[in-house]
């Protein structure tokens, strides 16, 4: 028994080192080239219903104006000055404000600002831009107002196109 166990054990070593000579599998094949595909369609240009549920049907800068002021009225409640105005104002500032065709707010340009009262100036810009988007002036496209807001000294104010006057 024990020449038999050794031929087993040659036959082994000689099968396993025939297999080492054996040739290797041929290598996998590369994964297929991407496949060239159009960009996706830009999705079109939604229309102002779709994107603002507020529409101005305003054909001019000036009918727009009352729209935009109710809309700042509509988003700053508790800051407007209810009845007549007294007659010293702390401030006065003219704005003209830049609106796209969805109404969003473009552009806040101070056309008068007060210069003892920085800091309603720089509260103005930020409640007009706070407020966009303003109504969608559906039949100007864009459109460019200018409106002026009367400040008191508690910070309350009112818009000359919604003015209540002055006492």
């Amino acid at each position: 028994m024990p020449c038999i166990d050794r031929r087993l054990a040659l036959g082994l070593v000689i099968g396993a080192g025939l297999a080492g000579c054996a040739t290797p599998p041929p290598p996998a094949p590369p994964p297929p080239a991407p496949v060239a595909r159009a960009p996706a369609p830009a999705p079109a240009p939604a229309s102002p219903r779709a994107t603002n549920a507020r529409v101005s049907q305003a054909t001019d800068a000036r009918g727009y104006r009352v729209d935009g002021a109710r809309a700042i009225y509509a988003a700053y409640p508790e800051s407007i000055y209810k009845g007549k105005l007294p007659p010293l104002l702390h401030a006065i500032v003219v704005v003209e404000t830049d609106v796209d065709s969805n109404g969003n707010v473009r552009n806040v340009t101070m056309l008068r600002a007060p210069s003892h009262a920085p800091d309603v100036t720089a509260r103005v810009r930020d409640m007009i831009r706070r407020a966009s988007p303003l109504p969608a002036p559906a039949r100007l496209g864009t459109v460019k107002y200018v409106d002026t807001w009367l400040v008191d000294k508690s910070g309350r104010f009112q818009l000359d196109t919604l003015t209540e006057g002055q006492l």
